[in-house]
């Protein structure tokens, strides 16, 4: 069952294959910062900060790796003033792996205000009202002079549902500026380059490219475009294909991805590594999750309950307060309310993840198990009313 592939030392990122259980991979990312088990959750720090805790907390819930935003860290403090202060990972106080996103999810975000054209996209940036352009060159430059470990190409990022003819095209300017993203590279040494596999959901154009990106031998490879709005099956159905088309010698990187039971299904389709504001910003409106199904803590029915969010769960919030104690909290507005709640949030994840490794090196039917589990997450918790406004209603 087990099988390894040994990093190597001309590149800064290399992927080592420890063993399978069908298509489900356990790995170690290994990156100039530090090596990632994997499968990985990143916790996602958008301007260089998860947003509430310290690095330390992050790392003690057993985060090994973040993500961060170029777009956020360009507009504020600047890439330039970063560097300055000694690079990204020196400014926060992180000393694990950081990927950042491109940017480029960001630009397009301003549709009505922005033109995708050969050279790049221009847009009108609704934080500070300033004319923007990002090229792949920029992009690059831009995240070298963050000096993360792990860059993302810039790509084009397109609505679903889109018209097939329109896909292509965007696919095609995507891999032409993957080509140009290569060629900016100061730093390599650094700063490791992912490719990001578009394609909608046209599944010949999706694995056309990800052939595409393939051949390219990069340091590790992206499925971009999805939760974007489609059904469950249509997603899995992407994940799949593209997996199973990726080098596999390479890590597997699924973007924006991240209800428990989406990374769980993803995992055993060969996906290595995932981002989500899911558990971050849910927790900011009291939103909870446990194995007993996602919790509001605003419920009166947890109003005079003295057991943790979770039994057994050794975080911080769990092992210190009571649900009513947490709900007075919340209901007060204290700020002390969202930082127990991102704390238990990201434990939750990086248990889940840690329980990914454990169930693949025990193999099939342990992953198995667990995807079963997985899916009774996704129901309220049993003593919560129904909840029209629940952010964690999987649709």
């Amino acid at each position: 069952m087990a099988t390894a592939s040994t990093p190597t030392a001309t590149r800064c990122c290399s992927y080592e294959l420890v063993a399978q259980a069908g298509k489900a991979r356990l790995g170690r990312l290994h990156l100039p910062h530090g090596v990632v088990p994997t499968p990985a959750f990143m916790p996602v720090g958008t301007a260089g900060s998860v947003k509430g805790l310290t690095p330390d907390e992050v790392w003690d819930v057993g985060a090994s790796m973040i993500l961060a935003n170029t777009f956020h860290l360009w507009v504020r403090p600047g890439a330039d003033l970063v560097q300055r202060l000694g690079g990204l990972h020196k400014m926060m106080g992180w000393t694990g792996p950081i990927l950042t996103d491109s940017g480029g999810f960001q630009a397009f975000s301003f549709r009505e205000k922005a033109k995708a054209q050969e050279d790049g996209v221009k847009f009108l940036s609704a934080y500070d009202r300033q004319w923007r352009f990002m090229s792949p060159e920029i992009c690059v430059g831009l995240q070298e002079t963050l000096g993360v470990d792990v860059a993302m190409a810039l790509d084009e990022c397109i609505a679903h549902p889109t018209e097939r003819r329109k896909v292509l095209a965007s696919t095609q300017r995507t891999t032409r500026w993957l080509h140009r993203c290569l060629a900016a590279r100061k730093a390599p040494e650094q700063t490791a380059l992912f490719g990001i596999v578009q394609g909608g959901f046209e599944a010949d154009l999706r694995l056309e490219h990800t052939k595409t990106l393939s051949a390219l031998d990069l340091d590790g490879y992206a499925i971009g475009g999805l939760s974007v709005g489609e059904t469950a099956e249509e997603r899995e159905r992407m994940v799949a294909l593209c997996a199973d088309a990726l080098p596999a010698h390479k890590v597997r990187y699924l973007m924006g991805v991240g209800y428990p039971i989406d990374i769980v299904e993803a995992v055993i389709r060969g996906v290595d590594l995932f981002d989500c504001v899911l558990p971050t910003r849910t927790a900011r409106f009291g939103y909870l999750f446990t194995e007993k199904g996602r919790l509001a803590i605003k419920h009166a029915a947890h109003r005079e309950d003295s057991r943790p969010i979770e039994d057994g769960c050794p975080c911080y919030t769990c092992r210190s307060f009571s649900r009513a104690y947490l709900r007075h909290l919340h209901q007060s507005g204290e700020l002390l309310a969202p930082r127990l709640f991102t704390l238990h949030n990201l434990a939750f994840y990086q248990r889940l993840m840690a329980r990914l490794r454990d169930a693949i090196a025990e193999g099939p039917e342990a992953l198995e198990s667990l995807r079963l589990q997985a899916k009774r997450w996704q129901e309220p918790y049993r003593d919560d009313p129904e909840d029209s406004h629940d952010p964690l209603s999987r649709r």
